[in-house]
């Protein structure tokens, strides 16, 4: 069963096309990794299934209304996070789980219980008290994520939520959406971080506002990326990259924290020659040339690349 069907959603600012025409659906309880690069149409997409932002064309069927016909019908079924926390920071801990319980109709016994979860699920109880504003930033992500499933909806969408926070904060917080996920609430979630997308269920890439790839982690990668990836370990990483996108037997070159991973084809005869490439024209030594099972970020690459051609 699905939780989201959206049919030839599109976004028009003036002549801008911000969302072109996408159409997906999202299962009941999975995890939805949406990705994209800055500017991509992510967050307009979400503010129109949130029924935040009217369409200019097409429809989305959210909880099991149109965004359309029934946007504040669809905000009740729906919790939504921005990348930028959803917090009063000037109030406490309690205020803002009182606050945000209140929007969603919660009171009396109702409100104390779901309090006592958010208190719990953020690592805050008996810090009731305690101005938001003080907290570490993992802490305050998840009372952030919280509040924003204090009614119990069945969708949450989740627009950036770990930008800025650090790793082991983030691993904590994907460990809070699994556990959403396992009670049956479908999260919609946006990341830059494509390690975290190896936790999503199901993944869409959009790019200038179109969709370009769909499926699990394993199927992007089986699908989308035919080429054999290397992992190089060498001096002067930047220097070596300018040199080898330049062979014919290198398709696409990207950095990869000190080291880089190259797509090569059939042309390609051997570690040997790569080691004499960067030998001979710049006396770049190569540490290691090992071949590499693809990660997410060499297949996000790789797309986007072949978009713009």
């Amino acid at each position: 069963m699905n939780s989201i069907e959206v049919k030839n959603l599109t976004k028009k600012f003036g002549k801008f096309v911000s969302v072109d025409g996408i159409s997906f659906n999202v299962s009941e309880g999975e995890i939805f990794g949406f990705l994209g690069a800055n500017g991509a149409g992510k967050s307009t997409t979400i503010r129109m299934l949130c029924g935040i932002l009217e369409p200019s064309g097409g429809d989305a069927i959210v909880g099991g209304y149109s965004i359309v016909r029934d946007p504040d019908k669809v905000k009740t079924q729906i919790g939504y996070m921005s990348q930028k926390f959803s917090l009063y920071n000037d109030l406490t801990v309690e205020e803002n789980i009182n606050f945000f319980g209140g929007i969603y109709g919660l009171y009396n016994s109702k409100l104390q219980e779901r309090k006592e979860w958010v208190l719990k699920v953020a690592g805050l109880e008996g810090r009731e008290k305690t101005i938001t504003g003080s907290l570490p930033g993992g802490i305050k992500q998840r009372l952030a994520l919280g509040t924003a499933v204090i009614h119990e909806p069945k969708i949450v969408f989740l627009d950036e939520p770990t930008s800025g926070v650090d790793p082991i904060s983030r691993r904590n917080f994907w460990d809070l959406i699994n556990e959403l996920s396992a009670r049956g609430i479908t999260v919609f979630v946006t990341t830059h971080y494509l390690e975290e997308a190896e936790f999503c269920n199901n993944i869409i890439l959009i790019n200038a506002g179109k969709l370009v790839a769909e499926g699990s982690s394993k199927e992007l990668k089986t699908n989308y990326l035919k080429n054999t990836i290397l992992e190089i370990e060498c001096e002067h990483t930047v220097q070596a990259m300018e040199l080898l996108e330049k062979e014919n037997f290198v398709d696409e070159v990207s950095i990869f924290g000190n080291n880089m991973h190259i797509a090569v084809n059939d042309k390609y005869t051997g570690e040997e020659e790569i080691k004499r490439i960067l030998s001979e024209k710049n006396s770049i030594r190569v540490k290691r040339i090992d071949r590499i099972v693809p990660t997410l970020e060499d297949v996000f690459i790789h797309l986007l690349d072949k978009d713009k051609k």
